[in-house]
């Protein structure tokens, strides 16, 4: 299962984590894992080119699957952004809840 965490703070999202693999296809089919890896690719090409946000990220795919951002702007530009992630995450949440589960946290 894929593991979403969104952290928030003041109404802003701060840094976000997703781990794991959805298995829900054999390797290289697996649809729910491709949606969340161009979903989350997109919005850290997103923070970096367009928005111009130093974000700091951490991944490692060979390990369980892992993508960790954090210091994302509070600027409306990038707040845009992640409310784009966060509602594209759990609308593949409410198709496959046995694939993913997403969590948003107060910081």
């Amino acid at each position: 299962m894929i593991r979403a965490s969104i952290y928030r703070s003041d109404d802003a999202i701060t840094s976000f984590q997703v781990t794991g693999h959805a298995d829900a296809g054999p390797y290289g089919q697996d649809i729910v894992c491709a949606a969340v890896s161009v979903l989350t690719i997109a919005m850290v090409n997103g923070l970096q080119q367009v928005v111009h946000n130093d974000v700091v990220v951490n991944q490692d795919a060979e390990n369980g699957g892992l993508m960790e951002v954090d210091h994302i702007s509070t600027a409306r530009e990038a707040q845009v952004l992640m409310q784009t992630l966060q509602n594209g995450l759990l609308d593949i949440q409410d198709s496959y809840p046995d694939n993913i589960e997403v969590k948003i946290f107060d910081k």
